[in-house]
């Protein structure tokens, strides 16, 4: 959990908040214990509610209208996923002094994995391989736009800036070459396809080595899927990647762009949250460590 504020209209939340909310809202969980729960997440805070329940408060406006969105599309995409995802239990309204809605989802067993401490690298990477395939084949008519499913050139202007702030920090000319590299790569040709679009550690719970489920679906929409091939660098090792790409089935032209991807959000994230999310900037580095490596640099 972060002690710093992301986000200069970021709210406060604590343990006594849900609490009142809960006890107000659904008086047949208010004995139910409370526990805020340690997380790098960026839009929402996250408690323990009682042993089998878990209540997700946005940090910030940015993360309201995700709520309703989140809760709509994990029924239709839940069920269909190869590894358990987030089964909404409520959703709650303003009150207590909290102005927005919130919601509460059935508790999840499992840890967040640790880039670089893997117990089962190559069973994961099959795993993760398998939950991108499966959600690629979940009918994409009616779905939203990926909050990340845009072409990669979309992203050249914030990736740039974020270059420039990080000038003297890492090796700046390496990695804008690697980022034009990137670019340079021939875009999907095929449908629009669903992507979870945020497939970082933070959102992977795994148990005893092997994927256990997938949570915070906010992002999760319709475009280039390629999006998800961003967990290749951000968690697995070197060594597993080839066992994650051949269960994706990504051919050459996809896997740069996931690369590129990894990159750019890596990019981007750094100087943001250089101060106030040390793990999330840990995380950035090590994707950046990773794809300087794999070229060669």
């Amino acid at each position: 959990m972060c002690a710093l504020k992301m986000r200069p209209d970021e709210v406060d939340v604590d343990s006594a908040l849900v609490r009142r909310l809960v006890a107000a809202q659904f008086p047949e969980w208010a004995s139910l214990p409370v526990e805020r729960l340690t997380s790098s997440g960026t839009e929402n805070a996250m408690f323990r509610l009682g042993a089998d329940k878990v209540v997700r408060l946005p940090r910030h406006p940015g993360a309201v209208e995700s709520v309703a969105y989140e809760l709509r599309w994990l029924e239709r995409l839940g069920p269909r996923l190869s590894v358990a995802a987030p089964v909404p239990l409520a959703r709650g309204g303003p009150g207590e002094g909290f102005a927005w809605p919130w919601s509460v989802y059935g508790w999840l067993e499992g840890r967040n994995p640790v880039a670089g401490a893997l117990e089962r690298p190559e069973a994961l990477a099959a795993d993760l391989g398998a939950f991108v395939a499966g959600l690629r084949e979940v009918d994409a008519r009616g779905g939203p736009p990926g909050y990340r499913g845009m072409p990669l050139a979309e992203r050249d202007a914030p990736t740039r800036s974020a270059l420039a702030r990080l000038e003297g920090r890492i090796d700046v000319a390496a990695v804008t070459a690697l980022w034009e590299e990137a670019l340079r790569a021939p875009g999907r040709t095929e449908p629009p396809a669903w992507a979870h679009c945020d497939l970082s550690p933070g959102n992977v719970l795994v148990a005893d080595g092997r994927l256990a489920a997938v949570i915070d679906f906010g992002c999760v929409g319709v475009g280039d899927p390629a999006v998800d091939l961003i967990v290749a660098w951000n968690l697995l090792p070197a060594s597993a990647r080839a066992t994650f790409r051949e269960k994706v089935g990504a051919d050459d032209a996809e896997w740069a762009r996931g690369r590129g991807w990894a990159l750019s959000i890596s990019l981007i994230q750094l100087p943001y949250y250089w101060e106030t999310n040390p793990p999330l900037a840990e995380n950035s580095r090590h994707v950046i460590r990773e794809i300087l490596t794999e070229a060669g640099g």
